[in-house]
C-alpha cells in the first residue's frame, strides 16, 4: 500500500477521508528455495521390564539413506526430461542458491527413479500397444561408447496413441522405446504381434510388417512428408509442378481443418464427398507429370515417393479414425532432439534407458495437460511407500491419475 504523506487537506485544513482506492497488479516471482525436511521418531523404553525400545518404522525411501525427497526427485527429472534443461546446469543453480549437489550424485539419482518407475513405464508401452491405432517414429540417439573412446548412434522409438480429433477412447500417451538401432527386427519386436492401424513415415522396416501376406498390420502413411518433399523442390528450384503439388496437398489440409473433432462417421462422409474427388484427380496428374521431369531429379523422387506410397497415404479417406499426417507423434519427437541438442549424448546404455523411461512418463502426463512435478512426485511417494501396489499400477497412468484428481476436485467443489 502506498499511501500519501499527510491526511489533512492542503487547500482547508480539514481531515481528509478515504473515498476509494486505485490498484494495479504486476507479475511477480518468488525464487524456489530449498528446505531441509526433518522427519522424528522417537524411541521408547520401558523402566520397568528393561526389554528393548520401540520406535516407528522409518518410511521408505526412493533413494536409499539418501537426503532426499520425492518432491526434489520429481523437480530434477521434470527439469531434464520435461524441458531438457541438462544437469550441469541444473548442479550450477544449486550452486548459485548455496547447495552443493554435483551432477554425478544427480544422474545417480535419476537412474533410482527410473529403477522404480520402469514397471509403470512397461504398463504405459503395454497399454499404448493395445489401442487399434498408434503413430509411430524414431529418432538417432548418440551414446558414449567407453570402449571406442566416441559416442555410437542408437535409437529412441517413440509410439503414440490420441483420438482427440475424433472423440475416440485412446488418451494422448508417448511411451521411448531405447534400441541398438533402427533396424527391421526392431520394428518386428515391438510390433510383430500388433493387430491395427499404423501410421508412420516411409521408412522400411514398417513395410516389413506386412510381407509375405500378413494383413494383421494397417499402414497408414504421412502426407506431411510427401508435402515436405515437394517443400523442399519448391524452395530450391521455384518449381511450377512442386508449387502446384503443394496447392492441391494444401486443399486436403483445409478440409481436415474444417472436420477435426468431429466423429470418425462424419469425418469419413466429408472425406468422401470433398476429398476424394480431389485425392482421384491428384495421382493422375502426378503420373503425367512423372513423364516430364527426370526421374533422377528431386521432382521426380518426390512424385514417385508419392506415387510408390499411395494406398497408405489415403487410406485416411476410407477411416475417420486415422489422421491425414504423422504429426501427432512426430511432435513428441520434438522434445527428444531438443534434448539431444542440449545434453548432445547419452552417458550410457542405462543412461539412455532412464531417458526413455523418465521421458515417456513425464511426456505423457504433460499431454495430460496436469503439472507433470506434481504428478510425478505423487506417482513416487505411492510406489515408493507401497500405497500402490504393482497390480494397481494403472491407478497411476496420466489419464487415471487426472481423472481421480479432477473427481476428487469436483466433489470438493460441490
Amino acid at each position: 500500500v502506498i499511501d500519501i504523506e499527510s491526511h489533512i487537506c492542503p487547500c482547508c485544513g480539514e481531515r481528509l477521508h478515504k473515498i476509494g482506492e486505485t490498484v494495479k497488479e504486476a507479475f511477480d516471482v518468488v525464487p524456489m528455495q530449498y528446505r531441509v525436511k526433518r522427519i522424528v521418531r522417537p524411541r521408547y523404553g520401558c523402566r520397568g521390564c528393561r526389554q528393548g525400545v520401540l520406535q516407528a518404522a522409518a518410511p521408505a525411501q526412493a533413494v536409499e539413506g539418501g537426503m532426499v525427497t520425492e518432491a526434489l526427485l520429481a523437480h530434477i527429472a521434470v527439469m531434464k526430461y520435461g524441458y531438457q534443461l541438462p544437469l550441469y546446469r541444473q548442479e550450477q543453480m544449486f550452486a548459485a542458491q548455496g547447495v552443493a549437489l554435483d551432477r554425478q550424485t544427480l544422474a545417480s539419482w535419476m537412474g533410482r527413479v527410473a529403477w522404480w518407475l520402469r514397471p509403470l513405464h512397461a504398463l504405459l508401452r503395454d497399454t499404448v500397444i493395445s489401442y487399434p491405432r498408434l503413430f509411430a517414429d524414431e529418432t538417432p540417439l548418440p551414446v558414449l561408447d567407453p570402449g571406442r573412446g566416441r559416442t555410437k548412434v542408437c535409437q529412441f522409438w517413440a509410439i503414440a496413441t490420441d483420438d482427440r480429433p475424433w472423440g475416440g477412447p485412446a488418451p494422448p500417451a508417448v511411451v521411448y522405446v531405447f534400441a541398438e538401432d533402427r533396424k527391421a527386427i526392431r520394428a518386428k519386436q515391438l510390433f510383430g504381434d500388433y493387430q491395427g492401424i499404423l501410421q508412420v513415415d516411409g521408412y522400411a522396416a514398417y513395410k516389413g510388417l506386412i510381407k509375405n501376406g500378413g494383413r494383421l498390420v494397417q499402414l497408414a502413411f504421412c502426407f506431411a512428408h510427401a508435402r515436405r518433399k515437394f517443400w523442399d523442390v519448391h524452395v530450391a528450384t521455384k518449381s511450377p509442378i512442386a508449387a502446384e503439388a503443394l496447392q492441391r496437398i494444401a486443399m486436403f489440409y483445409a478440409i481436415e481443418d474444417r472436420i477435426r473433432g468431429l466423429p470418425a462417421a462424419q469425418r469419413s462422409a466429408v472425406r468422401q464427398t470433398e476429398t476424394r474427388p480431389l485425392i482421384e484427380h491428384l495421382k493422375p496428374w502426378l503420373e503425367a507429370r512423372l513423364l516430364e521431369v527426370s526421374k533422377k531429379s528431386g521432382l521426380g523422387k518426390a512424385i514417385r515417393y508419392t506415387l510408390n506410397h499411395w494406398e497408405g497415404l489415403t487410406r485416411f479417406i476410407d477411416d475417420g479414425r486415422i489422421e491425414i499426417d504423422n504429426n501427432t507423434v512426430e511432435r513428441t519427437i520434438k522434445p527428444i532432439g531438443l534434448g539431444k541438442k542440449n545434453y548432445l549424448f547419452a552417458g550410457s546404455e542405462g543412461g539412455a534407458e532412464t531417458w526413455a523411461i523418465l521421458a515417456s512418463i513425464i511426456n505423457s502426463a504433460k499431454l495430460q495437460d496436469v503439472d507433470p512435478r506434481h504428478y510425478l512426485t505423487d506417482v513416487l511417494e505411492r510406489i515408493v511407500s507401497g500405497r500402490t501396489k504393482i497390480n494397481q499400477l494403472h491407478t497411476l497412468l496420466p489419464w487415471t491419475w487426472k481423472a481421480e484428481r479432477d473427481g476428487l476436485e469436483t466433489k470438493l467443489a460441490a
